[in-house]
């Protein structure tokens, strides 16, 4: 499962990370690093690391929100690890879009600071929460105070020319953090 992520980041990640300036490994890494440098438990620092894994697996353009498609990459990816990984990396993973329309929706200026291409993809996936939506993801979900985080790196990880450690250098942590 580690050699398949490790292929995914370097075979399918260096496509620019849709319609940022940097690739979807380049935001994948930085979010790792950004965890990491918080002090996040490994779980978290994974999560982080294999967010979007989703866009690495469906192949979809880079331009896929232009056409008006939400490519639903954070239940692919999901999908993907269950079985793999511990219930909260694969809930972070799944729950990261819920996490930004939960934010919108509660944090004021949030929405504001996100990316003009995260405002775009955040019509697509529904828009802000409604105050029973956001009830709802605090009640039925447990781990989304950790998606909330992931999410909080997700939106900064973005950083033209960020010198952060290879996919490689995660190799370690997942292979630790596989149930089997």
């Amino acid at each position: 499962m580690v050699d398949q992520i490790v292929t995914l980041f370097n075979v399918h990640g260096q496509g620019l990370y849709f319609g940022e300036a940097v690739t979807e490994s380049e935001h994948a890494l930085q979010c790792a690093y950004l965890a990491h440098e918080a002090g996040a438990s490994p779980k978290l620092v994974a999560a982080a690391l294999l967010h979007d894994i989703g866009h690495l697996l469906h192949g979809q353009g880079e331009d896929i929100a232009d056409h008006g498609v939400d490519a639903k990459h954070e239940d692919e990816g999901a999908k993907w690890l269950k079985g793999h990984f511990d219930d909260e990396i694969v809930d972070c993973v799944r729950l990261h879009v819920d996490a930004k329309r939960y934010l919108t929706a509660v944090r004021p200026g949030y929405l504001e600071d996100l990316s003009e291409a995260s405002k775009q993809s955040l019509k697509l996936q529904g828009g802000p929460f409604t105050p029973e939506e956001v009830a709802d993801f605090e009640k039925r979900e447990p781990h989304f105070k950790s998606a909330i985080q992931v999410r909080y790196w997700d939106d900064q990880a973005k950083v033209v020319g960020l010198q952060v450690p290879p996919i490689e250098h995660y190799r370690p942590l997942l292979e630790s953090l596989l149930l089997n």
